[in-house]
Parts: C-alpha cells; sequence; structure tokens
C-alpha cells in the first residue's frame, strides 16, 4: 500500500483538498461547475454526497454552510479529508490508521493546535473542554458514547445536522454516521466544546455581534 502523503496543511489547503474531493467525485472541472444552473455550493454538494446534509438542503443551505465554514471550517472540512482512512487500535494518523479518541485529538491538534488526551475517557475529563447539551451542540464539539459499557468508551466530532464522524471500529474506517439512529441514540453519554480563546468554534459568534455606535 502506498504510504498517504501528510494531511498537515494550512486550512487554505485543506479547503481545496476538500474541493477537490468534490470535483473528483463528479467527475467536472471548475468550469463545468460554473456552468451549472442553479449553482450548487461545492462544499454542500460534497456534504450532501457524504450524507451529512440531505439532498433537498444542498440545493438552500447556503446560510447553513456559511455558517459552518465561519465556525468551524477548519475542524470539520479538515476531519472529512480523513474519511475512509482504516480503523487501527492505538493509532492516531493516517498513515498508521486511526482508533476513535486517535482520531478526534489529531483532528484537534491539527485544526486548534490543542493536544487532547488519546483516551476517550480522558477527552471528557479534560479541563480545557466545556460540557454541551445535546441540544445545543453546534459542529466541532466531541460526541460520546457508551460503546463498551463504559460511560465514555467512544468519541467523534459533530458536524451538523444530527450527524457526526468518527473512526467506528476494528475493520471499519472514518466515517459519517447519524446520532439519531437507535444505535448511537440511546448510547449517547455527553458532549465536550473546546473553550480556547479565539478559536474557529468562537470567532465567527464574536464578528457576528452588533457594533455598538
Amino acid at each position: 500500500m502506498k504510504s498517504r502523503p501528510s494531511l498537515a496543511l494550512t486550512p487554505a489547503l485543506r479547503r481545496l483538498g476538500a474541493l477537490g474531493l468534490v470535483l473528483g467525485a463528479l467527475g467536472a472541472t471548475p468550469a463545468v461547475m460554473a456552468q451549472q444552473s442553479p449553482p450548487v455550493d461545492p462544499v454542500s454538494r460534497f456534504l450532501s454526497d457524504r450524507g451529512i446534509i440531505s439532498a433537498a438542503a444542498a440545493e438552500s443551505s447556503t446560510i447553513f454552510i456559511d455558517r459552518m465554514r465561519d465556525t468551524t471550517s477548519d475542524m470539520v472540512l479538515s476531519a472529512m479529508n480523513f474519511l475512509g482512512v482504516p480503523y487501527r487500535r492505538g493509532g492516531s494518523s493516517a498513515e498508521e490508521g486511526f482508533d476513535c479518541s486517535g482520531f478526534t485529538r489529531h483532528i484537534f491538534e491539527l485544526s486548534l493546535g490543542m493536544v487532547l488526551p488519546h483516551r476517550a475517557d480522558d477527552q471528557a475529563k479534560d479541563k480545557s473542554l466545556i460540557t454541551v447539551k445535546r441540544d445545543e451542540l453546534r459542529p466541532g464539539d466531541l460526541v460520546f458514547f457508551n460503546t463498551m459499557r463504559r460511560t465514555f468508551s467512544h468519541v467523534g466530532i459533530y458536524v451538523g445536522e444530527g450527524k457526526f464522524i468518527h473512526a467506528p471500529r476494528s475493520g471499519s474506517s472514518v466515517r459519517v454516521e447519524d446520532m439519531r439512529e437507535a444505535y448511537w441514540n440511546k448510547r449517547f453519554t455527553g458532549a465536550r466544546r473546546a473553550t480556547l480563546p479565539a478559536t474557529a468554534l468562537d470567532q465567527a459568534a464574536t464578528d457576528a455581534k452588533p457594533t455598538l455606535r
């Protein structure tokens, strides 16, 4: 198997990488995409193809996608670049594969420069993260599940629309799944959010505040 190139890219290059996946999957060039009517945001189409948002939402989700880009574009798009990377127990890189907590650790360090513990339960207890209610989830939050008769035995990253991306188990690969499915719904045990100042998680909310004159 050929070794994967390093994916520690700048945010701009990661966005281009995600866009390249979209265009490659569609077999289209930018010129062809520009001729489509009505135009569909390529990231919207990418998320739709991956099952993260519905096809209908992809046609009218400009506001949602813009908001996602503004708040967690680096993290979410970085995570998407690793779809299909094989699961490997103890793994924490694209070259060797990921386990669930190795994947979230890698994405947080790559996107936020934040180094989390490797174990899922230790990530849930990390003092640099705050507890988030399920109905307050936003893209980039860590979501935890009880899959091994332990409260925080599995972890993934919430990407919006009720979906999360994770490294599931041996024999599988990084993929997106729906938290509302019965298996995940009954095993959900909590969520955590980074509290670093001016991170991608908070910057858009800060920028959106009206300026008092």
